[in-house]
């Protein structure tokens, strides 16, 4: 019997980080909506970003890819800071990007294929050929049926305009996937349908997912991670604006009660603020 130690078993190394922001702040006029973040989202994990509306969620999609800039503070992507790109770096950037709109976003006066061929023209990645097999495996990998490439999107229904954006955002095969309220106004069952393309897309752990949701079934099916905000406005000076960052299975126990509420669905804390401020605004 060999008296060699046994070998010792390796926990797996943690992902890297890839999205960082450092102490980052923005406003409109006279409007804070994000202070003083600091957030890491580590390559191929999907974190769910969740929160009142008005708390900075959408914003914060936009300002991962540059289309907003911070009013302070540093937002870095894989080691490059995108607050000070701007132009070919900018839209260089963006290419390692897929968005998914809060409804879709598809140019009404161009088809479902043109839609989904829209990014591969517009930075000349292929030729035409490469782009129609492209739409093509796109069209199918959100099981969408031949044929419906030739129709315009209002001629579509609610989930097959997510579906197609979807396909659109997947077409540039992008690192990370951005979705913005992925499920909004559809019925239970084709909000399952998006969530399970959503863990079609991102399963393997290539890819990076930011899910910004109200949606908690999206949440608990698809989220590695997840982040609550809370809004400015209703927090103390010192207070941090990120009121949970874990795991989905313990929302419903968090120490924090504001997110056991959201979670839950609990008006009364929220309807009692708003008396509060009706009679402090009374004559």
């Amino acid at each position: 019997m060999s008296d060699a130690a046994p070998t010792a078993i390796q926990a797996d190394p943690p992902a890297a980080e890839l999205i960082e922001f450092q102490d980052v702040s923005i406003q409109f006029r006279h409007q804070k909506v994000l202070r003083g973040l600091n957030l890491t989202l580590r390559r191929g994990e999907t974190v769910c970003v969740i929160g009142e509306s008005g708390c900075g969620k959408t914003v914060l999609l936009k300002l991962i890819i540059g289309l907003l800039h911070p009013t302070s503070g540093r937002i870095l992507f894989d080691g490059q800071d995108v607050t000070r790109l701007a132009g070919r770096d900018l839209v260089k950037l963006r290419l390692r990007f897929g968005f998914l709109f809060q409804m879709a976003a598809l140019f009404d006066s161009l088809s479902v294929y043109d839609n989904v061929a829209f990014g591969l023209r517009e930075h000349h990645v292929c030729d035409e050929d490469r782009v129609a097999a492209i739409v093509a495996e796109r069209l199918q990998d959100v099981g969408l049926p031949q044929g419906l490439e030739h129709k315009k999107p209002a001629e579509l229904s609610g989930g097959q305009r997510k579906r197609v954006g979807l396909a659109r955002a997947l077409a540039l095969d992008p690192e990370v996937m951005l979705y913005d309220e992925p499920t909004t106004g559809l019925d239970p069952i084709m909000t399952d349908v998006i969530n399970e393309l959503i863990l079609q897309t991102q399963r393997g752990g290539d890819k990076t997912g930011v899910v910004v949701t109200h949606e908690m079934r999206t949440v608990t099916k698809v989220a590695d991670r997840v982040v609550m905000f809370y809004p400015l406005a209703r927090i103390g000076r010192g207070e941090s604006q990120m009121i949970y960052d874990g795991p989905a299975e313990g929302l419903e126990d968090a120490a924090d009660p504001r997110v056991r509420q959201f979670v839950r669905g609990e008006a009364g804390e929220r309807l009692r603020e708003l008396a509060a401020q009706n009679r402090a605004a009374s004559p």
